[in-house]
């Protein structure tokens, strides 16, 4: 599998009121002091709360996680501060699914084609 790289994640408290877009970008600016020169990305996944941002240079990444010891704390309109935990991101275990794929195809060639991926531990076959 390939990882991410020179990327980090910001868990946002689930018990938390929800964060808009405008104000995740506004707390990206003004507590982690982040210029748009050092960020190549910010990837908000609001079901789980987290934001991923990718750095163009890793040291950047390194001296922001040393610089917050893994945390933050947001405040919301509400005046409420939450926590938000900081580190640094992996891709992980996936699991992938292929639809529309005829049954013709078989487990070896599948398993070439996805190997430039990563490692494929297990295919199964569903109906």
């Amino acid at each position: 599998m390939t990882e991410r790289q020179h990327t980090i994640v910001c868990a946002f408290d689930h018990r938390s009121p929800r964060v808009s877009a405008h104000d995740i970008h506004e707390w990206v600016y003004e507590t982690l002091h982040l210029q748009a020169t050092e960020v190549l990305m910010i990837q908000i996944d609001g079901p789980r709360r987290h934001v991923r941002i990718k750095f163009r240079d890793p040291q950047r990444m390194q001296a922001l996680l040393t610089e917050t010891q893994g945390q933050r704390g947001f405040r919301h309109d509400n005046g409420e501060i939450s926590k938000v935990r900081i580190e640094a991101v992996g891709l992980g275990m996936r699991r992938v699914r292929v639809a529309n794929l005829p049954p013709e195809v078989a487990d070896r060639t599948l398993k070439m084609a996805l190997g430039a991926y990563g490692e494929i531990r297990d295919i199964q076959a569903e109906t």
